[in-house]
């Protein structure tokens, strides 16, 4: 009976949801059209918010002390739906944007929308030279002042867990040295996950960590960076599903304790 009353729930916020979705990206290019997407920010994080709302999800947001919104900065983040880039549109206090496959941008209407808010075309296929254009583009976007949105594990959760990050993203984004922002989805993976149509009411809190320096590390400090960053996000994630805390590997430990001294 619960299973039911779950199907038969989901199917009609799916259909709410497509249709706000629809309507308001329509209304969202019209105002692109002849407003500069910085000034229109409010109105989208509105409707990222609404989204939200009409699938049922109480957004929660824990700041750490050491989290600095007034920075341009790379916010690093767990993938476990679509619904991810509208949670943290909600979530974050400043102008961002996030890397889109390029195959997004020639989707109709949606694509043109992705293209004027100014997000950053992905190469589907890799190469050297897709590679670069990434990483022109990327240092384009953070040198005008937004900040961007990167899944690091390159692909949604399975079973909720943080995977590691591909190597080759995260030293492309430590090297740029730009502030990084470990971010952690917490029971996003609960409200819906991937292979799954069910839309649970659920409660999803998003952790914003301390902002993390790249520029004038060691090199010892530098490859231990991505664990480190991998296990800030992590840990949130794996409280909420009760799963142990992982030991910090040798060399995150000694950043960790580098940087305490």
């Amino acid at each position: 009976m619960r299973r039911a009353y779950l199907f038969l729930r989901s199917g009609i916020i799916w259909i709410v949801s497509l249709l706000h979705f629809a309507v308001g990206t329509l209304l969202l290019l019209l105002v692109a059209l002849f407003v500069d997407p910085r000034k229109s920010d409010p109105l989208q994080r509105l409707f990222a918010r609404n989204i939200m709302r009409l699938a049922g999800v109480r957004l929660r947001v824990s700041r750490a002390p050491g989290f600095d919104p007034s920075r341009t900065s790379i916010f690093v983040t767990n993938h476990v739906n679509i619904f991810d880039p509208f949670v943290l549109y909600s979530a974050i206090p400043q102008f961002v944007r996030g890397w889109e496959l390029e195959s997004h941008f020639k989707i109709p209407i949606y694509g043109w929308l992705m293209k004027r808010f100014g997000n950053v075309p992905v190469p589907d296929q890799k190469g050297a030279g897709g590679l670069r254009r990434l990483v022109q583009r990327t240092r384009e976007a953070l040198d005008n002042g937004t900040s961007l949105i990167v899944f690091a594990e390159g692909r949604r959760t399975l079973d909720g867990r943080v995977k590691p990050f591909q190597p080759g993203i995260f030293r492309m984004l430590r090297d740029l040295e730009y502030p990084l922002v470990p971010v952690s989805i917490v029971g996003s993976f609960e409200f819906n996950h991937k292979g799954s149509y069910l839309l649970r009411p659920s409660t999803v809190v998003v952790h914003l960590h301390d902002t993390i320096e790249t520029k004038g590390l060691s090199d010892h400090e530098r490859e231990a960076l991505c664990d480190r960053v991998q296990q800030i996000v992590s840990a949130p994630v794996d409280a909420a599903l009760g799963l142990p805390p992982k030991p910090e590997t040798s060399d995150a430990s000694r950043v960790s304790r580098a940087n305490a001294d």
